[in-house]
């Protein structure tokens, strides 16, 4: 039981201590000038081309995006697109990218965008991430980083590979100060930090699905979990309470056993007693009864 409890609060510590890290970490910035806008006639939201993604892309992209969506969930001026097309230079429709993931601080979560147009939202994206395939990873390595970086103005660019039978690459760049494009140094483990997110990005192989997996954590370490990873903490949680609830009735029905058996003791001792004061009492009356049996008996010799 003192285990169960244990665990219980310390769950529900985990879960508060992560909602007060979210309200403190997550970054502030200005609402943007502009509104939301799904749609702006002659500007196509997809093309002919069909989506040659690998069940690696799209694994690291379901849950990356998923993470984020979870974790910028408490800001509704926070939007992520995945795969949408961004527009950049209003008038030029060959003015666009169409990134895995992007994220813009400043403009309405919702509705949802058929394709995102940064001069109509008075936005771009602060943080834009590729993950590297055969078609696309020499765009992606090198003329998008000044695409993002300096055409749009995105202040963040990463790639990452998530194909583990494929050398490991996973990079960052960033506009400084003054405007010029510096690669983020990584830390001693290969991480990088996404200072618009206010997050670290580090990668961690998945040897069931063999997908390198991007994943996203707290500027303290704490990782942001996943829908599945969130539903099984709360069926573990569901398991705990049962538990818990089991042995609370195990020993609410051990208690009231014990009792019934101390009240069936008591009752017994009861009776013993009863029993032990009644043969007192009669042996008291045959030894009266004998006495005088005896004085009478002297008194017919004299």
């Amino acid at each position: 039981m003192d285990t169960l409890n244990n665990l219980m609060e310390k769950t529900m510590d985990t879960v508060n201590d992560f909602i007060i890290k979210q309200n403190k970490y997550i970054p502030t910035f200005p609402k943007a000038s502009g509104r939301p806008t799904i749609f702006i006639e002659g500007y196509p939201f997809e093309d002919d081309e069909p989506m040659g993604a690998t069940q690696f892309h799209t694994e690291q992209i379901t849950i990356f995006s998923d993470q984020l969506s979870r974790y910028f969930a408490i800001n509704e001026h926070i939007h992520i697109g995945v795969d949408n097309f961004i527009y950049y230079h209003e008038g030029d429709t060959s003015r666009v990218v169409a990134p895995d993931i992007f994220v813009v601080f400043g403009v309405d979560k919702y509705p949802l965008r058929r394709s995102f147009y940064t001069w109509a939202e008075g936005a771009v994206p602060v943080t834009v991430i590729e993950f590297l395939s055969d078609s696309t990873a020499n765009q992606d390595q090198h003329d998008k980083v000044g695409l993002y970086l300096s055409d749009i103005g995105v202040q963040e660019y990463f790639i990452h590979q998530p194909e583990m039978k494929k050398p490991s690459e996973f990079r960052g760049w960033q506009r400084s100060s003054a405007g010029n494009i510096i690669e983020i140094e990584p830390d001693a483990a290969g991480g990088l930090f996404s200072e618009a997110l206010n997050l670290w990005l580090r990668w961690k192989d998945d040897q069931t699905t063999h997908v390198r997996l991007l994943r996203p954590y707290l500027p303290d370490g704490t990782p942001i979990t996943t829908s599945r990873e969130e539903a099984q903490l709360r069926e573990e949680e569901k398991q705990l309470r049962e538990e818990e609830q089991q042995l609370r009735e195990d020993a609410e029905a051990k208690a009231a056993k014990e009792t019934e058996r101390r009240q069936e003791a008591e009752v017994l001792a009861k009776e013993a007693n009863q029993r032990h004061a009644e043969e007192v009492k009669r042996n008291r009356e045959l030894e009266a009864e004998l006495e005088g049996l005896r004085g009478q008996l002297n008194e017919s010799k004299d």
